[in-house]
């Protein structure tokens, strides 16, 4: 039986609602899980319907089978693989187009409350970080291995901190002398570097920075848009929740543009160029009552874009 505390769908009835879902139509979910989108998206498919499922996370896809035991492969599909592959899995499965896709970007309540990943300073564990347990790059080895001004790039660019060169400096000079293959080594060495007010903060925003670095996210992100603008349908859905402003602006400037920077290009007559439109003009956010029953949800942004019929 699939673990129902395995992770609770952020937003669940507003991101599947923002796919507009058609019975006999063709869905991807890029982020399975523990399957909450999943199975409400299979709710409300028929016959011809079908759903294909991504996630490289292999506790994912032992949460997959009881799916796939009761819906059959005519219906449900599950791919362990990174959503940046989207586009070459359709060409294997012979999907040209889709009507619609979700992702629930960020991490999972799965991966910060299971200690021994390493995603959460909660506990002290392995620096492992990694979504894809059978990918070589680990957090320690960022941190053992990367040079000053590469560590000061990762916590600026993807944690946004001011302080990022301080925190760089701390860490190559304490690799020195000192072992850093725990969470609770690494918290210890950046106390000095983060302000009492600010401790618990900015130290997500260390973690955040080098979960993002070690799975490649941004760039898996990139791909993934891209390749999701390419195989939609005219009128097509793509759902899309975020949890940080990089994911975010990033998703929100494919939607209103069509590129990463939100450029809008036009035509000759000043029509634009983007292939999406944005359906929900300001993003979609969790009740005061979802964000008690999880707190995960807090955070979340949902954007829903179509793209246009022309």
């Amino acid at each position: 039986m699939m673990n129902e505390v395995y992770h609770i769908p952020v937003l669940l009835k507003e991101t599947v609602d923002g796919l507009n879902i058609k019975p006999n139509g063709t869905y991807v979910d890029l982020t399975f899980g523990g399957g909450g989108h999943s199975r409400e998206i299979l709710s409300r498919l028929g016959k011809g319907g079908h759903l294909y499922s991504f996630d490289q996370d292999l506790d994912a896809q032992k949460n997959a089978q009881p799916l796939e035991e009761a819906y059959g492969k005519a219906s449900f599909t599950f791919i362990r693989s990174n959503f940046r592959f989207l586009k070459n899995w359709m060409q294997y499965f012979s999907v040209e187009q889709v009507d619609g896709i979700l992702a629930d970007l960020g991490v999972s309540s799965h991966h910060l409350d299971d200690g021994e990943r390493g995603f959460s300073f909660r506990y002290d564990a392995k620096l492992d970080m990694r979504m894809n347990q059978t990918a070589k790059l680990r957090a320690s080895d960022v941190l053992k291995n990367y040079s000053e001004e590469q560590l000061a790039d990762v916590f600026y660019l993807y944690g946004e901190l001011k302080n990022s060169r301080k925190l760089a400096s701390t860490i190559v000079k304490a690799r020195a002398t000192t072992e850093m293959g725990t969470t609770g080594q690494l918290a210890e060495i950046l106390k000095p570097c983060l302000g009492y007010d600010r401790e618990k903060k900015d130290l997500a925003r260390v973690f955040q920075a080098l979960r993002i670095e070690v799975n490649g996210e941004m760039s898996a992100l990139r791909q993934m848009m891209a390749a999701a603008v390419e195989i939609l349908s005219p009128g097509g859905r793509i759902s899309i929740l975020t949890y940080h402003s990089l994911e975010d602006r990033m998703v929100k400037n494919i939607i209103k543009s069509g590129n990463v920077e939100g450029k809008t290009e036009t035509d000759l007559f000043g029509q634009s160029n983007a292939p999406l439109k944005a359906v929900n003009r300001n993003v979609i956010t969790a009740s005061a009552e979802e964000v008690q029953q999880n707190p995960r949800s807090r955070s979340a942004k949902l954007r829903i874009g179509e793209k246009w019929k022309r």
